[in-house]
C-alpha cells in the first residue's frame, strides 16, 4: 500500500495525556486530519484548539479512521479499546492499520493483532522513548514491531513524532526492546543514587563523583547529561511519573520469568520503585534519589542546588 501521507489518510489519536497530548498535535502540525478520543475535556479542548477533531467514541473514531494510534497506561487498557464492546476489534474498517504505542508486555501485543487480523485490521506496536520535551519537538525515539510493509507505509507519519527510529522485527518485538530499555534506565538511576549516597556520606561531593565517573568506565547519560540537568538539582517534576516506572519493571520481571531468565538486580530495583511510588507518586521516578539519599542521611544534590 502506499505511504500515509497529509491529505490522504484520517489518523485517529486514542490516549492524549502527558505524552500523547504533544505527539497528537505534531501530527495534526504536520498537515493530516486528526480525530482524538480521550476522557480529559481539557486534552480534547486543547487539541481542538491545534486543529483536530474530538470524537464522542472509541467506536465512532475507530469507523472513520484509516490509521488508529493509541498511547495508553498499561495493557488492560489496550486490551479495552481494543477488544472490549464498541473497541477497535467491533468498529474498525478491513485494512485500518492500529499503531500501538503504548509499554505493554509483548503477549498482550501479539494476542491483540492476531484478533485483530482476524477482522482484517494490521497492527504494529511502536513504544516511544524519551520524555515529554521530546513529544513536544518532535523527537521521540521509536522502537517498532509489524510486518515491515505496514511499518514503511507508516513511516512518514511516525516521522511527524519521533527523529529516531529502529525497526525491530516481528511484532511484539518493538516492546520487548522498550522494556529492556526501560529496564536498563531503572537499574541506572538506582544503582547512580545508591553510588552517590556512598560518596556523599563518606564526604565526597557530588560533582567530584560526576566528574570522575565521566573519566572512567562508569559513564553514562543518566549521571552526566540526565540528571546534572535535573534531577541533580533538586527538580522531580514529571517526565515519567514513578508510578509508570513501576508498571514497566513489572512487565519486564514477568517477561523475563516467562522466558526464564533469573533477575536477582530486576527485582530489587523493583522494590525500590515500590517505595519511591509510595512517597512520590506525582512526580518522575528519578525521585528514587530522594528515597535513597533519605535513607542515608544525605541530600543527593550539586553543590549550585
Amino acid at each position: 500500500m502506499s505511504a500515509i501521507v497529509p491529505g490522504q489518510s484520517v489518523i485517529g489519536f486514542i490516549g492524549i495525556g502527558t505524552m500523547g497530548l504533544p505527539m497528537a498535535l505534531n501530527v495534526a502540525k504536520a498537515g493530516y486530519e486528526l480525530k482524538v478520543f480521550d476522557l480529559s475535556e481539557k486534552a480534547l479542548a486543547e487539541a481542538k484548539a491545534a486543529g483536530a477533531t474530538p470524537v464522542s467514541s472509541v467506536a465512532e473514531l475507530a469507523r472513520t479512521s484509516d490509521v488508529i494510534i493509541t498511547m495508553l497506561p498499561d495493557a488492560p487498557d489496550v486490551e479495552k479499546i481494543t477488544l472490549g464492546q464498541d473497541g477497535i476489534e467491533s468498529a474498525a474498517r478491513p485494512g485500518t492499520l492500529y499503531v500501538d504505542m503504548s509499554t505493554i508486555d509483548p503477549g498482550t501485543s501479539r494476542r491483540v493483532a492476531v484478533r485483530l487480523a482476524e477482522r482484517g485490521i494490521r497492527m504494529i506496536d511502536s513504544p516511544v522513548a524519551r520524555g515529554v520535551e521530546n513529544a513536544r519537538a518532535g523527537t521521540l525515539a521509536l522502537m517498532i514491531g509489524g510486518d515491515k510493509a505496514d511499518v514503511d507505509e507508516a513511516m512518514p507519519l511516525l516521522r511527524t513524532m519521533a527523529d529516531t527510529i529502529t525497526y525491530c522485527g516481528p511484532l511484539g518485538n518493538g516492546v520487548a526492546m522498550k522494556l529492556v530499555n526501560n529496564f536498563l534506565s531503572a537499574g541506572i538511576v538506582s544503582t547512580v543514587a545508591e553510588a552517590c549516597a556512598i560518596g556523599l556520606k563518606a564526604g565526597l561531593p557530588l560533582d567530584m563523583i560526576v566528574a570522575i565517573s565521566g573519566a572512567t568506565g562508569t559513564n553514562n547519560a543518566w549521571m552526566h547529561k540526565l540528571m546534572p540537568s535535573k534531577a541533580f538539582l533538586g527538580d522531580f517534576s514529571p517526565g515519567f511519573m514513578t508510578p509508570l516506572a513501576r508498571k514497566d519493571q513489572r512487565l519486564a520481571l514477568a517477561f523475563a520469568e516467562d522466558m526464564g531468565v533469573p533477575l536477582t538486580l530486576g527485582k530489587a530495583v523493583f522494590e525500590l520503585l515500590t517505595q519511591t511510588a509510595e512517597v512520590y507518586p506525582r512526580e518522575d521516578f528519578t525521585s528514587i534519589l530522594r528515597v535513597v539519599g533519605d535513607g542515608a542521611g544525605v541530600k543527593i544534590r550539586l553543590p549550585e542546588a
